[in-house]
């Protein structure tokens, strides 16, 4: 009996005793932050959902009015989809294509203090082709892009929560 209660506690006792801990809520270093993107962009609206259900304090404004009120302003400045083919077979017919989602943002303040500067984050992602399923493989590249776009939010979300006014 106590050897199954050892090991029923032995994994735990090994995870606290090497300084793991679940990564918690996101403490940010402002409480309104005002996200400059044009209305269509996919990468704003997965943004403010993630920040909004990340359970913290902090308040998302996307109307142009709550811009002044706003502590700290990110712009994004660029979001690219890029689809660039990296391989062919004997007969020049596509079959490897990358696909890469490039972001340029920056976070300021209402003074225009940069807080993060420029930056340009890129995700890419490496797909194979085939004409003949080519109604699939768009399917996947949309899959891929929307993965990718998760992957940058939870970038930014990091980068968010380094920033301290």
């Amino acid at each position: 009996m106590q050897r199954r209660t050892l090991l029923t506690f032995a994994p735990a006792a090994l995870l606290a005793g090497c300084g793991f801990r679940l990564r918690g809520v996101p403490e940010f270093g402002f409480e309104t932050l005002y996200i400059a993107a044009p209305a269509a962009s996919p990468l704003a609206r997965e943004l403010q959902r993630t920040l909004a259900g990340s359970g913290g304090k902090l308040q998302v404004v996307r109307e142009a009015s709550g811009m002044t009120t706003a502590q700290a302003i990110m712009d994004l400045l660029q979001e690219q989809q890029e689809r660039v083919v990296v391989g062919l077979n004997a007969s020049g017919q596509v079959r490897e294509l990358q696909l890469r989602l490039r972001v340029k943002f920056r976070l300021r303040t209402q003074a225009g203090v940069e807080l993060i500067p420029e930056t340009e984050l890129l995700q890419q992602r490496d797909i194979s082709y085939n004409e003949t399923i080519a109604l699939a493989k768009e399917a996947e590249e949309a899959l891929l892009y929307r993965n990718m776009r998760t992957d940058i939010v939870q970038q930014l979300m990091r980068r968010l929560a380094v920033v301290r006014l």
